[in-house]
Protein backbone atom coordinates (compact mmCIF):
# COMPACT_ATOMS: atom_id res chain seq x y z
CA UNK A 1 0.00 0.00 0.00
CA UNK A 2 3.09 2.49 0.90
CA UNK A 3 4.27 2.49 -2.94
CA UNK A 4 0.44 2.93 -3.99
CA UNK A 5 -0.41 5.75 -2.20
CA UNK A 6 2.88 7.69 -2.46
CA UNK A 7 2.39 7.20 -6.41
CA UNK A 8 -1.03 7.91 -6.51
CA UNK A 9 -0.27 11.41 -4.37
CA UNK A 10 2.47 12.29 -7.10
CA UNK A 11 -0.01 11.43 -9.43
CA UNK A 12 -2.70 14.05 -7.36
CA UNK A 13 0.45 16.93 -7.36
CA UNK A 14 0.74 16.63 -10.77
CA UNK A 15 -3.11 17.06 -11.50
CA UNK A 16 -4.20 20.84 -10.75
CA UNK A 17 -7.58 19.61 -11.94
CA UNK A 18 -7.81 16.91 -9.25
CA UNK A 19 -6.25 18.87 -6.76
CA UNK A 20 -9.28 21.57 -7.07
CA UNK A 21 -11.91 19.13 -7.40
CA UNK A 22 -10.29 16.61 -4.37
CA UNK A 23 -10.28 19.85 -2.18
CA UNK A 24 -13.49 21.47 -3.26
CA UNK A 25 -15.68 21.14 0.06
CA UNK A 26 -18.34 21.98 -2.20
CA UNK A 27 -18.79 18.35 -4.31
CA UNK A 28 -19.84 15.80 -2.04
CA UNK A 29 -17.97 13.30 -0.50
CA UNK A 30 -19.54 10.91 -2.24
CA UNK A 31 -18.05 11.84 -5.71
CA UNK A 32 -15.10 12.39 -4.65
CA UNK A 33 -14.61 9.09 -3.70
CA UNK A 34 -15.96 7.65 -6.67
CA UNK A 35 -13.40 9.79 -8.32
CA UNK A 36 -10.87 8.57 -6.01
CA UNK A 37 -11.87 4.70 -6.85
CA UNK A 38 -11.87 5.05 -10.64
CA UNK A 39 -8.15 7.28 -10.30
CA UNK A 40 -7.43 4.28 -8.11
CA UNK A 41 -8.22 1.56 -10.96
CA UNK A 42 -7.43 -2.02 -10.44
CA UNK A 43 -4.99 -1.50 -7.19
CA UNK A 44 -5.23 -3.44 -4.53
CA UNK A 45 -9.01 -3.33 -2.83
CA UNK A 46 -6.88 -2.38 0.55
CA UNK A 47 -5.88 1.11 -0.69
CA UNK A 48 -9.05 1.55 -2.54
CA UNK A 49 -11.12 1.13 0.11
CA UNK A 50 -8.39 3.39 2.12
CA UNK A 51 -9.18 5.99 -0.65
CA UNK A 52 -13.12 5.93 -0.16
CA UNK A 53 -12.93 6.22 3.58
CA UNK A 54 -10.58 9.23 3.38
CA UNK A 55 -13.20 10.67 1.26
CA UNK A 56 -16.11 10.11 3.34
CA UNK A 57 -14.38 11.67 6.25
CA UNK A 58 -13.58 14.86 4.33
CA UNK A 59 -9.92 14.37 3.49
CA UNK A 60 -10.00 13.98 0.30
CA UNK A 61 -7.82 17.49 -0.35
CA UNK A 62 -5.37 15.83 2.21
CA UNK A 63 -4.13 13.03 -0.06
CA UNK A 64 -0.19 14.36 -0.54
CA UNK A 65 -0.24 15.59 2.95
CA UNK A 66 -1.42 12.12 4.16
CA UNK A 67 1.16 10.30 2.05
CA UNK A 68 4.05 12.20 3.12
CA UNK A 69 2.63 11.77 6.51
CA UNK A 70 2.83 7.99 6.05
CA UNK A 71 6.69 8.14 4.22
CA UNK A 72 7.47 9.55 7.56
CA UNK A 73 6.25 7.27 9.97
CA UNK A 74 7.56 4.22 7.66
CA UNK A 75 10.61 5.75 7.91
CA UNK A 76 10.89 5.89 11.10
CA UNK A 77 10.00 2.59 12.09
CA UNK A 78 12.47 1.13 9.15
CA UNK A 79 14.81 3.34 10.79
CA UNK A 80 15.68 5.00 7.10
CA UNK A 81 17.34 7.96 7.28
CA UNK A 82 16.63 11.03 5.09
CA UNK A 83 19.19 13.14 4.02
CA UNK A 84 19.72 15.94 1.45
CA UNK A 85 22.91 16.21 -0.75
CA UNK A 86 23.86 19.48 -2.04
CA UNK A 87 26.94 19.11 -4.33
CA UNK A 88 28.46 21.85 -6.39
CA UNK A 89 28.74 19.65 -9.58
CA UNK A 90 26.29 16.46 -10.57
CA UNK A 91 27.56 13.46 -8.64
CA UNK A 92 28.11 10.25 -11.12
CA UNK A 93 26.01 7.56 -10.09
CA UNK A 94 28.99 5.79 -8.36
CA UNK A 95 30.33 8.60 -7.23
CA UNK A 96 27.13 9.51 -4.86
CA UNK A 97 26.53 6.07 -3.70
CA UNK A 98 30.31 5.97 -2.39
CA UNK A 99 29.30 9.04 -0.15
CA UNK A 100 26.15 7.42 0.77
CA UNK A 101 27.50 4.38 2.01
CA UNK A 102 29.98 6.32 3.76
CA UNK A 103 26.80 7.87 5.94
CA UNK A 104 25.20 4.65 5.90
CA UNK A 105 28.20 3.38 7.93
CA UNK A 106 28.61 6.50 10.26
CA UNK A 107 25.08 6.45 10.97
CA UNK A 108 24.17 2.48 10.80
CA UNK A 109 20.91 3.13 9.46
CA UNK A 110 19.69 2.69 5.34
CA UNK A 111 19.76 6.30 3.87
CA UNK A 112 17.00 8.09 1.54
CA UNK A 113 19.17 10.56 -0.19
CA UNK A 114 17.57 13.40 -2.86
CA UNK A 115 20.89 14.59 -4.58
CA UNK A 116 20.56 18.40 -5.75
CA UNK A 117 23.17 20.78 -7.12
CA UNK A 118 24.36 23.98 -6.27
CA UNK A 119 27.43 25.77 -8.22
CA UNK A 120 27.64 28.19 -5.92
CA UNK A 121 29.30 25.63 -3.62
CA UNK A 122 32.54 25.77 -5.69
CA UNK A 123 33.45 22.32 -4.40
CA UNK A 124 32.49 19.84 -1.61
CA UNK A 125 29.12 18.90 0.09
CA UNK A 126 26.84 20.08 1.82
CA UNK A 127 24.61 17.31 3.78
CA UNK A 128 21.38 18.29 5.77
CA UNK A 129 19.79 15.31 7.89
CA UNK A 130 16.59 16.76 9.53
CA UNK A 131 17.93 19.90 11.44
CA UNK A 132 21.64 18.83 11.34
CA UNK A 133 23.97 21.00 8.75
CA UNK A 134 26.98 19.26 7.60
CA UNK A 135 28.62 22.01 5.29
CA UNK A 136 31.95 20.64 3.77
CA UNK A 137 32.06 23.23 0.67
CA UNK A 138 34.52 25.40 0.38
CA UNK A 139 31.87 28.15 -0.02
CA UNK A 140 31.13 27.21 3.97
CA UNK A 141 35.00 27.22 4.65
CA UNK A 142 35.40 30.30 3.11
CA UNK A 143 32.79 31.61 5.47
CA UNK A 144 34.26 30.41 8.51
CA UNK A 145 37.42 32.06 7.83
CA UNK A 146 36.05 35.61 6.70
CA UNK A 147 34.05 35.06 10.29
CA UNK A 148 37.21 34.14 12.16
CA UNK A 149 38.71 37.16 10.45
CA UNK A 150 36.37 39.50 11.35
CA UNK A 151 36.37 38.67 15.45
CA UNK A 152 40.32 39.36 15.55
Amino acid sequence: MHEALTDFAAMVAESPAVRSVLRNPQFDPGVKSQILADLAGDTEPLFTNFLRVAAEKGRAGEIEEIAKEFEHLMAVEEKRLTVELTTARELSDSEADAILKQIEKAAGRKVDATRTVDPDLVGGIVLNVGSLRVDASVRGRLERLRHELVRR
